[in-house]
């Protein structure tokens, strides 16, 4: 409401509005300050939490890799097969032999002319164990019409189909999809023209096989296995045979436990450990010389953390000093890789002993890491929750504040512009006053 001055020649709205900001002022600056050292503490708290989950996170590939070793398999360049051991292999040396591969049958047709049509009716594909499949076959079908209609109905599995030329004329060759004996083609066909005999295997048929099917065959250590893939598994414990070709005498391969990737978790698990030191150090830190604390200075939170994870590592200090983690006077803790392969070497299970699951440290962390970051009840995650409740209480005191000031500016105005009216009316009382004194003295 815009106010006259004409009368006193008060500036009302700029005099209600100093009014209202300095009695604003203290209140708004003890809000600002506090929510300002809350926002503080969340960020602090955040960073905290960001560190833990990464160290969580380490800590779980690094039980992981203890708790189920690694292997790796060596073999000559040349070897006739690649190897690839899995968790549960067995460490060693093994003899290898691989006297055949697999391969999948092929069978060819009696050379057509082009676009010749063999035939109408049903062609019946069977391989392995009662595995079949029926293709219907129009009167009007070439070659190339049924190897595509082969192929439709078959989508990879159990039968292939092409058709190729030759100086006999076109030829349609069928292919077993899979390798092995048991999964040869035997071809069937119904028709009222017999015409798709031509195209069926056994007495009668007119395909001829071109490439046998054939087993894997390949021995370790004197046993011999007959296999219709040339992928080979359980033979050599916990390691799969991929055979590439015939070897003509034995090869050797070695199955070792691969300390690399364990070797890495733990520098990772170190690097991480290190950053929750660092971050919880920074954030409760104390200037002597400016004077400056840190968000988190005297926080019982964070002298607890650093307390337990101090306790933990002294506690199995000499089992993780065999494995070459050491701490420092600042609780920090170094690795020494080569320090770790000549244990592990020693000791194959002291890693799973520390780290694993159920290791004497790495269990007691666990526990520590998901007594704080758990999403229901863990302790920094209801530290968090409880700041954004203040930071929430703090907006509501700040719309409190504006409702009350709202209402002060309301009153100030009123009675200011009160005073305005009584100001005019005063002058305009005195402006007659002294007309009559005037008009009196005339006369």
């Amino acid at each position: 409401m815009a106010i006259s001055a004409t009368g006193s020649g008060i500036d009302i709205p700029s005099l209600v509005s100093s009014l209202v900001s300095s009695s604003r002022a203290p209140t708004e600056k003890r809000i600002t300050s506090a929510g300002t050292a809350i926002n503080a503490k969340l960020s602090a708290v955040g960073q905290v939490k960001s560190a833990m989950a990464n160290l969580q996170t380490a800590l779980s590939r690094l039980s992981t890799s203890a708790d189920k070793p690694s292997f790796k398999a060596t073999t000559a360049a040349d070897a006739g097969f690649a190897a690839t051991a899995a968790s549960g292999a067995v460490p060693g040396t093994y003899s290898v032999r691989v006297d055949a591969l697999a391969g999948a049958q092929k069978l060819a047709s009696a050379g057509h002319a082009p676009d010749a049509k063999p035939g109408s009716g049903t062609l019946t594909f069977a391989w392995g164990e009662d595995e079949s499949l029926s293709v219907e076959i129009g009167e009007d079908a070439t070659l190339t019409d049924i190897a595509n209609a082969v192929n439709r109905a078959a989508g990879g599995k159990g039968v292939g189909a092409t058709v190729v030329t030759s100086s006999q004329g076109q030829h349609l060759v069928f292919t077993a999809a899979s390798t092995g004996t048991a999964n040869a083609l035997t071809i069937t066909a119904e028709g009222d023209d017999n015409g798709l005999q031509a195209l069926t295997t056994g007495s009668g048929g007119g395909m001829s096989e071109t490439v046998a099917a054939t087993d894997a065959v390949v021995w370790v250590d004197g046993l011999e296995r007959r296999s219709a893939s040339n992928s080979v598994s359980g033979l050599v414990p916990g390691t799969t045979l991929d055979l590439t070709r015939v070897t003509q005498g034995a090869q050797t391969l070695r199955i070792a436990q691969d300390n690399e990737a364990l070797s890495t978790n733990v520098a990772s698990f170190v690097t991480a450990y290190n950053n929750v030191v660092t971050t919880l150090k920074s954030n409760s830190s104390y200037n002597a010389t400016t004077k400056a604390a840190a968000a988190l200075n005297g926080d019982s939170l964070v002298r607890t953390l650093q307390q337990q994870l101090r306790s933990q590592v002294g506690e199995q200090s000499e089992s993780l000093k065999a494995l070459g983690v050491t701490a420092g006077k600042d609780g920090l803790l170094s690795f020494n890789a080569s320090d770790f392969t000549v244990a592990i070497a020693a000791d194959p299970g002291a890693a799973a002993s520390a780290f694993g699951t159920q290791g004497g440290y790495a269990e007691k962390l666990t526990t520590l890491l998901k007594d704080n970051l758990d999403s229901i009840s863990g302790s920094l995650v209801k530290r968090t929750e409880g700041l954004n409740k203040q930071v929430s209480d703090l907006e509501k005191q700040l719309d409190a504040l504006d409702l009350r000031m709202t209402k002060l500016s309301s009153l100030y105005t009123s009675q200011f512009t009160a005073m305005e009216m009584m100001v005019v009316q005063m002058q305009s009382s005195s402006s007659s006053l002294n007309s009559l004194l005037a008009s009196n003295r005339d006369n």
